[in-house]
């Protein structure tokens, strides 16, 4: 009897328990704003496959406008990469996001990138972005870039000359990466033998492609290989950087040539100068974020610029009188590069469609609200290009290619983003103005061409790239 006393006892105070937990959850949550609507997807990978495998499929935007409509929500919840994550859409999230860098957010990157670039885990990201910072305006500003325009032109000419000029046929892709790298590693570590620069090819292909993946450490993988590729690459940087130490010390290069001379010469505030190591990784992601970008955007404009031949003809109108108003042989000026404002309104058409940078993540600091709903600290955040971009409340007709939406004040701010915004814009913004420019000069004013795949498919890995590389025919302009 005194053993059924205790059962009974014991029930009461666990129903009593239960019944006070909910009350109390109840309670809690009717004060707690919602977490955005969404799913996470399968457990670990989350909705990871299919965020990548649209854009393996060539439509990355649809995973984005999907949820929109499902949802009836400019801002979901999701599972990528390994994190739970909330992807904000439209100009109102761009701006929420790159208003409230380092305040309510911090960028933040897949645990792929910290794998491969190990160093960036030894402090905050939001340490090494003000690094990098501190560093890179000297090479960025006006001054410098003037200074960067006959070396762009130089370069272009002999690309063109060993590359493009002699050939019915050419494969685009290839020779886009080839004419951004060799830049990029000219005026980034002042490399200029071809044997070097085609030493690194191949590594910094791997590196990239596998950069933004699954982080699955297996032969094969992609991000096994970028892992390999980034090690190789980090040991020759290495070796670079010894030899210009030794070279700073006996004269034989300059403290300002280039950005290694600045890295290894700028100490922090407390007077530590980076370790060489920490350089190498700096400049193999320069490298990386210096030219494959860009040999994206110039591989889409030889696409369009073949598909359209009246934004063709425009381009070419303006890029032959620039050059028939110079003598023969001299190089480009940055009063040459102004003067192409057409070309850098389609550019910009080509960016809006083809954003090299489809988006990129946040970490959230603190728990905040937005549009209504709660995003927990830690939680991950992406915005995406294509969701003002592609937006027809944005762009009209947005799968019309039309320069003149970036005449005038241009599009509305905020909705046109291909290198992103806030204090995280991409400082190279300028640079890749200058070389896109410089490579649409010496394209038109060489040769019309045709597709030689009319419906090529259009990968999205992490950026956009045409699947069989773009081959073209070319059709050399009477002298």
């Amino acid at each position: 009897m005194e053993s059924f006393y205790v059962t009974l006892l014991t029930l009461f105070i666990l129903l009593v328990s239960i019944f006070l937990h909910f009350l109390f959850f109840a309670k809690k949550s009717s004060g707690t704003a919602p977490l955005p609507p969404g799913k996470t997807g399968y457990p670990f990978v989350g909705e990871s496959l299919e965020f990548l495998s649209t854009g393996w499929k060539g439509h990355p935007e649809k995973f984005i406008f999907d949820r929109i409509t499902k949802y009836s929500s400019t801002v979901f919840r999701t599972h990528l990469l390994g994190e739970k994550a909330a992807v904000f859409c439209g100009a109102g999230g761009n701006k929420f996001l790159f208003s409230n860098e380092n305040k309510l957010v911090q960028a933040w990157w897949p645990s792929s990138v910290d794998k491969v670039f190990p160093s960036s885990t030894q402090t905050s990201s939001k340490e090494e972005a003000i690094k990098m910072r501190r560093m890179l305006p000297n090479f960025f500003k006006p001054e410098a870039l003037q200074r960067y325009v006959g070396i762009m032109d130089h370069i272009a000419r002999r690309h063109f000359a060993d590359s493009w000029e002699n050939k019915e046929e050419v494969v685009t892709f290839p020779l886009t990466k080839n004419f951004t790298f060799w830049l990029a590693i000219r005026l980034f570590v002042s490399i200029e033998d071809p044997e070097m620069v085609e030493k690194f090819a191949e590594p910094f292909n791997l590196l990239a492609s596998g950069l933004i993946s699954i982080p699955i450490d297996l032969p094969g993988t992609p991000f096994h290989k970028a892992i390999k590729s980034s090690n190789l690459i980090r040991k020759e940087l290495r070796l670079i950087i010894k030899q210009r130490k030794i070279d700073l010390a006996e004269g034989k290069a300059s403290p300002t040539q280039d950005i290694l001379s600045h890295m290894l010469l700028t100490s922090d505030e407390s007077g530590k100068f980076m370790e060489e190591h920490d350089i190498a990784d700096k400049i193999l992601g320069l490298l990386i974020g210096g030219h494959d970008t860009a040999s994206s955007a110039c591989a889409f404009i030889v696409k369009y610029l073949a598909e359209l031949p009246e934004i063709y003809d425009g381009v070419y109108k303006e890029q032959m009188e620039i050059a028939n108003s110079k003598p023969e042989g001299e190089l480009l000026n940055w009063d040459d590069v102004q003067k192409m404002r057409y070309s850098w309104n389609v550019a910009c058409e080509v960016l809006r469609l083809a954003p090299p940078l489809q988006g990129a993540f946040r970490e959230a600091l603190s728990d905040f609200m937005y549009n209504g709903f709660s995003i927990p600290k830690g939680w991950k955040i992406y915005w995406s290009a294509n969701s003002t971009h592609r937006n027809p409340e944005v762009f009209p007709e947005p799968l019309k290619f039309d320069p003149s939406r970036f005449e005038g004040s241009g599009p509305a701010p905020y909705t046109f983003v291909p290198f992103g915004g806030g204090p995280r814009m991409c400082p190279g913004k300028e640079y890749a103005r200058l070389e896109i420019l410089v490579f649409m000069h010496h394209l038109v004013k060489r040769f019309k061409w045709e597709k030689m795949i009319p419906d090529e498919k259009i990968v999205v890995d992490p950026m956009p790239i045409p699947a069989k590389g773009l081959p073209v025919r070319l059709f050399p302009h009477k002298a």
